[in-house]
């Protein structure tokens, strides 16, 4: 196969003299197989240097290339053999930075600027990844794209800090530099500018000059770097070096001497030598006297070292299983691990360990592995309907909790599990295994609460009792005896889907005698005809209305008997209604009785026909003659259901659709009741009206307890456990309640939570460090010393090793791996010694320390010198060589301090261990009362080390009880009275209210929605009687003629009644004043009445008025009738009319009625409910066209039909309190340093005046301190001088890093935002340096960044202080207040210096901070009318001490005055204000003074008047112009 390079290479020129030969691109791969058997073919052309082609004769042919080529013809079904290999994208990078260019910026960046991010793409074979030509995939696919465009943030330059002060100068003598440095706040990022000097240089010189000789001349110490450590030749090891015998056993007899023997079980270190070059350098560049450089001895060209070791490893462990274990939708590759141990350690600068851990992908498409799990949430079953959550505590307690009904929550428990295989069978209710809720951490979970009502029993709303019946058969289809019953009823009037409590009994009955259930009926047709004269006897005709079938005995006749008065005969009125009954029931000292009445309309005349006795004119007959004893069936409430073997009913569904399990029946008793005495015989009471004693009914199905499979057992520490651990590990698992067991079915089992033991953990091995005995110090061999300059004595500073080894517990050797696991650090290997030179101090070896007193003391060694030492000076001082040395001892007390802050106040958890585990708890979780909180102790010892808490207290912790204060409920006072009802007359409002009393507190439930006056308040309906007195009247006294002699009693006369007026409320008797009843529909007292004379017509009275029209339309009339009851005498006058119409008036003769309604109640609940479903309620009016209300009937009686709805059904928002999760376990301390947290979660925010959540969803608390092992940084040593390797020459330099403590964390922000996480921390180190000749050999400032948390945004912005002399300080400022350099666009820099235009070259004319030209002090200035400087001139009375200079003063910038000059500026007058014009005063005292001129001189003309007067003309003046520019102080 091709490779890539070859295949694209489509070009070729050879230049040969004027012709060159190029050839084109290859062709496809042509063939009749697949494979490497095709051929590939080009045009190969001969062109001209200056680029037409020629003829191929002018080119070499030895030259030519070649025409046709094999390759590798691709077929279809290579695709599967070939992919393309895309590697991720690279970092956006800015584009200028491919072409190693960088723009200028010209315009601020806003939000991001353009990059460009690069990836890899190759062809290869997807059996072993192995790359191939891309031509092989472009024939199958479109090569992906191999760059994109990106956006990264905008360019970040480089923050540095502002310059620190000076250092002292360099040199206390002579010159000298002093240097500033800065350090970096923020590296430069996303093509930023780069950072500037962060150092800055000046010369200094001493006032004191050099001593003579030294400030001739400076020496410098110039140092090379250190050779690699190298090990002495054999020979020499073996003359001065360590030598160790080998006494193992050998083969060979001889004992053999061996350097370094390496024992497997142990690691030894060897020591060598390296050298370095120094040369003392003076000023002017000539070497010159090491001695001139050094003070000491000290050997500077060699030292002793120890020997690098590079890291060595173990073999690679065999591979790990794949993370991918199925396949998911994401096409996501697991991966594998495989690692290795460290088998040695590097030392001494060895090469560092490779990477100990190696990942690669693994299943990456996954198609032969089973699909992945999914892992839904599941819900228990809804728990029962509850109410008691919903009330207040003030409702609480005093709330009937057994009859509570209405609105109420309910809850169930969430939890995860694995969604079983669709190959599983489907049972009646999924049962799953219930898994850790993390792995559902990506759906939401249903939802735990909802709301439910309680249905409530409505109370029977009954109608009134109805009029008592006839006396009627129990059965009047098969009547039976002599005795029945008289029976009266009421009605139901509350419909409602809720079930009603047990009602009252609706019929009750008195027994009867002589029962009929069938009258006979009549209705008299037409008028009493008479026999044979026009008056007399004569037949009515009647008709029956009940079928004669059902009638018992003969039919009444068809025709009455009746009689038609003659002119002369009485005439009397047809009989009134009977009154009330005066009793409703018959006792044994009293009956009921009614009567009738009839009245005289006509007298008698001569020979006519008498008028009944006044007895006649009377009826009275018996009512209500039943006894006063009143029987009714009296029914229990319905019994529970229970099954009947018998019963068998047909279909297994009630009417609503509701499939049942078995049906039963419901049973009550029914008896016969006496009223106001008790149970009787049945007989007493109608059987036809007995109330059912059984009803089938459906039983409740059985339902099994259902819970969940034990989930798996918690996972057990992988880990060994440490030496003799106190505390057991265990493991748990449980299963959850989703179904409780009702109505006798299968109980939930009493195990829901687990709990065992772990399986016995194996121990960790115990394994420590063995070191060996130190070996003797090893120099720098005696030839390499004797090459070198330097001392040639053997002896200083050299280094000494010692072995180290592994040993088991048990002290068997292990191998050295076991304790670099398990045994902690390594001991360290090697020391610095020294050998004692013959001009060393010599000292005794250090005494054993002192006995220690107690804890806290401390104990001491000693050594003295000897020898000669004594007398050497440089002996005696103890800070080189100290003879005693103190330490503290040992001490095992222990001091507990408190560490960190208070937890937050923690309750008890009062649910016992694994409850949670079951159905969902029904309680209330309280939130307030007596906790705990907790403060980590840490435990210290006597050197202020930290120690394992334990030692100090018990748990680690300081225990302090605190108290969480309760929240309190707005409390509101109880319902006032009812107020009256808010209508004088007709429907209305009534209404009570409660007004606040409390406001919540500490979280507690919220008042409900108060008015104005903080009040909530409930209305219901009422209604007020419009009269409550009426007007009562009695029947007409006898018609009262006013006779005149003895002519006869006749015509018209007067008849009177009695009125009274009396409560429509009160009872029979009693009357009131009459005042109370309404006075314009007082009934009249008297009236006119006619008596018909003999021979006269009489007619009945009047009938009542027809109705006029229903909108009393304007024309129309009504009417009222009579007729004759007697025909008048041939002689006397006719009848009069027996029609009378009037017209029908609005408001007089006619009313108009419509129908009006109340305004709505507030929604009503049932008693025992304070939330959920209700209805509110209006009342109707019947109202007449004149504002007066009616009763209802007129307007019924008027066919209104009412459009009005009374009742509507409404809602009243349940108060639903917040409820929570509960708390999550303690989780584990994530740092053996932190905290330890749980977390509960919203189930059901809070409604209405519900409680509302808690701002606590979160609880830390503090994890015990045990030690922690981290770098602790001390403090920086003091600067200390390295060397700059160079080539040729060397310079000395320091390096300083800026303290860590004033590292600040920055994070990359767009508009005060961050979008990142992570911020980052700088650091730099300037170079300072210290002589300048050769300053280019040392390095270039450092700087370096580390991420960090907890990062801020700064924002940058241009600050500027006030001008002074045309001149103003510009600085860069961050957000914070720290004055920088960078970071705000160079662009935008304000100006530094101000100038004047036009220039100021007047003479004496300067620039002034105001930015117009000035005159200087003593001068002042005339402007010109466009408000520029003219000219200066001298202020008149100001001397000038010095004489000015035009070609020096003019427009030049003044300095500044001095501090006396100002304060002279303060308290003189300046003629001349800041913006250079003249001052309004200067113009005053100018006209004053030249008024004050002109007067002294006329004064003076008056006075000495001279005796002749000579004329002499003025000398000519020029005169004085002043330029007025505008302004108002002029």
């Amino acid at each position: 196969m091709n490779t890539e390079k070859e295949t694209h290479v489509s070009l070729w020129v050879w230049i040969f003299a004027l012709h060159s030969i190029k050839g084109g691109q290859w062709g496809h791969c042509m063939g009749e197989e697949c494979g490497s058997g095709g051929v590939q073919t080009r045009t190969i052309w001969c062109v001209h240097r200056e680029g037409w082609t020629t003829h191929h004769t002018h080119c070499q042919h030895m030259d030519k290339p070649e025409s046709q080529r094999h390759c590798f013809k691709v077929c279809d079904w290579h695709q599967d053999l070939f992919e393309w290999d895309v590697s991720d994208w690279g970092g956006c990078v800015l584009v200028p930075f491919f072409a190693n260019e960088l723009l200028p910026r010209t315009a601020e960046c806003i939000t991001a600027q353009h990059g460009i991010q690069r990836r890899k793409v190759h062809c290869v074979r997807t059996s072993n990844r192995t790359t191939v030509t891309s031509r092989i995939c472009e024939f199958f696919s479109q090569k992906p794209a191999v760059e994109q465009a990106c956006l990264i943030p905008c360019p970040q330059d480089c923050v540095v800090s502002d310059f620190n002060s000076w250092s002292l100068c360099s040199k206390t003598c002579g010159a000298g530099l002093q240097h500033r440095t800065r350090h970096v706040l923020a590296t430069p990022m996303y093509g930023g500018a780069n950072c500037p000097n962060l150092t800055e240089l000046r010369t200094c010189s001493s006032p004191v000059d050099c001593p003579a000789g030294e400030g001739e001349y400076q020496y410098s110490l110039k140092v090379g770097a250190w050779s690699e450590c190298r090990l002495p030749h054999p020979k020499d090891t073996l003359l001065s070096g360590r030598t160790t015998v080998d006494f193992s056993t050998s083969h060979s007899e001889n004992n053999t001497v061996t350097l370094h023997t390496h024992n497997p079980m142990s690691w030894e270190l060897e020591v060598g030598y390296q050298t370095r070059q120094v040369r003392c350098t003076r000023s002017d560049g000539k070497n010159a006297m090491l001695s001139l450089c050094t003070k000491d001895n000290s050997p500077l060209t060699f030292q002793a070292c120890a020997m690098p070791k590079d890291c060595q490893t173990s073999d690679w462990s065999s591979w790990s299983p794949c993370s991918k274990t199925c396949r998911s939708s994401d096409l996501s590759p697991g991966y594998r691990l495989r690692s290795r141990i460290m088998t040695q350690i590097p030392v001494a600068g060895g090469k560092r360990c490779p990477a100990l851990e190696e990942k690669e992908a693994c299943n990456i498409m996954g198609d032969l592995l089973p699909i992945c799990p999914r892992y839904v949430w599941r819900a228990t079953d809804w728990g029962e309907c509850r109410i008691l959550p919903l009330l207040s505590q003030q409702d609480r307690r005093q709330a009937n909790i057994s009859i509570l009904c209405g609105g109420g929550i309910q809850t169930r428990k969430t939890y995860c599990v694995q969604v079983p295989d669709d190959s599983a069978p489907h049972h009646r209710k999924e049962v799953s295994r219930p898994v850790n809720a993390r792995l559902c951490a990506g759906e939401e979970p249903p939802s735990a609460v909802q709301r439910c009502s309680i249905p409530c029993q409505h109370s029977c709303l009954l109608s009134q009792w109805s009029p008592w019946g006839a006396c009627l058969h129990d059965n009047c289809k098969e009547p039976q005896g002599k005795k029945g019953f008289r029976q009266r009823r009421r009605e139901v009037l509350w419909e409602s889907s809720s079930p009603l409590e047990t009602c009252p009994h609706l019929v009750e009955s008195v027994p009867c005698e002589d029962p009929v259930c069938y009258l006979w009926q009549v209705q008299q047709e037409g008028r009493c005809v008479p026999a044979k004269s026009p008056c007399g006897p004569g037949t009515a005709v009647q008709r029956e209305d009940v079928p004669a079938a059902h009638c018992e005995g003969d039919p009444p006749p068809a025709e009455l008997a009746c009689e038609v008065a003659c002119s002369a005969d009485c005439v009397v009125g047809s009989w009134s209604s009977w009154s009330a009954c005066s009793h409703s029931c018959a006792t044994k000292n009293a009956e009921g009785r009614q009567s009738r009445t009839r009245t005289v309309l006509a007298l008698p005349g001569k020979g006519g026909k008498e008028c009944p006795a006044a007895s006649a004119l009377e009826e009275w007959r018996v009512c209500n003659d039943h006894p006063c004893v009143v029987f009714y069936w009296e029914a229990s409430a319905w019994g529970p259901c229970i099954e009947e073997a018998s019963m068998d009913f047909n279909g297994t569904s009630f009417g609503n659709g509701t499939p049942t399990c078995a049906m039963g029946v419901q049973i009550r008793k029914v008896s016969c009741t006496k009223a106001n005495v008790g149970p009787v015989i049945s007989k007493r009471c109608s059987d036809s009206a007995r109330p059912e004693t059984v009803r089938p009914c459906s039983l409740p199905c059985k339902r099994d307890c259902i819970v969940t499979p034990f989930s798996e057992w918690t996972a057990c520490p992988a880990t060994c456990m440490p030496g003799n651990n106190a505390t057991a590990a265990t493991q748990s698992r449980y299963r959850t309640i989703i179904q409780r067991s009702a109505n006798g079915g299968q109980e939930c089992p009493d195990t829901l939570f687990e709990e065992r033991e772990c399986e016995s953990l194996p121990v960790c091995p115990v394994y420590r460090w063995r070191t060996h005995k130190w070996h003797s110090c090893i120099l720098v061999p005696d030839s390499v010393r004797r090459g070198l300059p330097g001392p040639g004595e053997a002896c200083g500073k050299g280094l000494e090793t010692r072995g180290v080894s592994c040993v088991e517990e048990s002290g068997e050797s292990a191998n050295m791996t076991e304790c670099l696991r398990w045994a902690g650090p390594l001991p360290p290997q090697i020391r610095e010694c020294r050998v004692a030179c013959k001009d060393d101090c010599t000292l005794t070896t250090w005494s054993k320390f002192s006995e220690c007193a107690g804890c806290g003391s401390s104990r001491s060694r000693k050594r003295s010198l000897s020898g000669r030492s004594k007398k050497k000076d440089h002996c005696l001082n103890e800070k080189s060589y100290p003879l005693e040395e103190t330490e503290t001892c040992p001490c095992d007390e222990f001091l507990s301090q408190p560490y960190g802050n208070w937890s937050v106040c923690i309750l008890p958890d009062p649910s016992a261990p694994g409850s949670l585990k079951g159905w969902m708890s029904h309680r209330e979780v309280k939130e307030c009362g007596q906790g705990l909180r907790y403060r980590a102790v840490a435990c210290i010892d006597q050197q202020g080390h930290l120690v394992d808490p334990t030692l100090c207290t018990d748990s680690g912790y300081m225990v302090e009880v605190c108290h969480i204060p309760c929240p309190l409920d707005c409390k509101l006072s109880d319902w006032s009275a009812w107020s009256a009802c808010s209508a004088s007359c007709g429907s209305g409002l009534k209404i009570r209210s409660k007004w606040l009393r409390e406001k919540a507190f500490n979280g507690g439930r919220p008042c409900p929605r108060l008015d104005l006056k903080n009040q909530v308040y409930e209305a219901v309906r009422c209604h007020r009687e419009c009269s409550q007195y009426e007007w009562r009247i009695e029947p007409w006294s006898i018609c009262t003629i006013n006779t005149v002699d003895d002519l006869p009693a006749c015509g018209e006369g007067v008849q009177s009644r009695k009125i009274r007026s009396k409560g429509t409320t009160s009872g029979e008797a009693g009357s009131v004043d009459d005042s109370l009843c309404d006075q314009d529909e007082v009934p009249p007292r008297a009236q006119v009445c006619f008596l018909a004379c003999p021979d006269d017509c009489v007619t009945t009275p009047w009938g009542a008025w027809s109705n006029c029209p229903l909108q009393c339309d304007q024309g129309t009339a009504r009417n009222r009738s009579r007729h004759i009851l007697r025909h008048p005498a041939s002689t006397s006058p006719a009848c009069p009319d027996l029609v009378q119409s009037e017209i029908c008036i609005l408001n007089s003769t006619c009313f108009t009625y419509q129908h009006r309604v109340s305004d709505w109640s507030t929604c009503q609940l049932s008693e025992n409910a304070i939330c959920g479903q209700g209805s509110r309620l209006r009342l109707l009016d019947c109202v007449r066209s004149d504002g007066k209300i009616v009763e209802l009937q007129k307007c019924q009686q008027f066919g209104l039909i009412n459009k009005w709805k009374l009742s509507e059904s409404c809602v009243v928002d349940c108060p639903v309190s917040c409820m929570l999760s509960d708390w999550s376990p303690w989780a584990e301390c994530s740092h053996t340093c932190g905290h330890s947290a749980r977390t509960r979660r919203v189930l059901q925010e809070a409604h209405e005046e519900g409680r509302p959540c808690p701002n606590q969803l979160t609880q830390t608390k503090p994890c015990p301190v045990r030690p922690c092992y981290t770098w602790l940084l001390s403090d920086w040593s003091p600067c200390t001088v390295e060397v700059c390797p160079a080539p040729a020459q060397y310079s000395v330099f320091t390096k300083v890093w800026n303290d860590v403590t004033e590292l600040s964390c920055q994070l990359t922000c767009l508009e005060g935002r961050s979008f990142e996480t992570t911020g980052r921390q700088a650091r730099s180190r300037a170079v300072i340096i210290q002589v300048m000749e050769n300053q280019g050999s040392c390095p270039h400032q450092v700087f370096e960044t580390q991420p960090c948390k907890g990062g801020k945004c700064h924002s940058y912005q241009w600050r500027t202080g006030g001008w002074s002399n045309n001149v103003r300080a510009v600085w860069c400022q961050r957000s914070d207040g720290v004055n920088v350099t960078g970071g705000c666009f160079p662009q935008k820099r304000p100006t530094t210096v101000r100038h004047c235009h036009p220039p100021c070259m007047k003479p004496f004319s300067h620039c002034t901070p105001s930015g117009v030209c000035g005159c200087e002090k003593g001068y002042t200035e005339v402007m010109t009318t466009h408000g520029f400087l003219d000219y200066c001139t001298r202020t008149p009375g100001v001397d000038n001490n010095k004489k000015a200079d035009v070609k020096t003063n003019s427009g030049r910038l003044k300095p500044g005055p001095s501090q006396a000059q100002d304060l002279f500026n303060e308290w003189t007058l300046r003629p001349v204000g800041p913006d250079g014009r003249v001052k309004l005063w200067v113009y005053a005292v100018t006209a004053v003074g030249f008024i004050l001129i002109l007067f002294i001189i006329a004064l003076s003309f008056l006075v000495c008047k001279p005796t002749k007067t000579t004329k002499t003309s003025p000398p000519p003046q020029k005169p004085l112009t002043l330029a007025y520019d505008g302004d108002m102080d002029m």
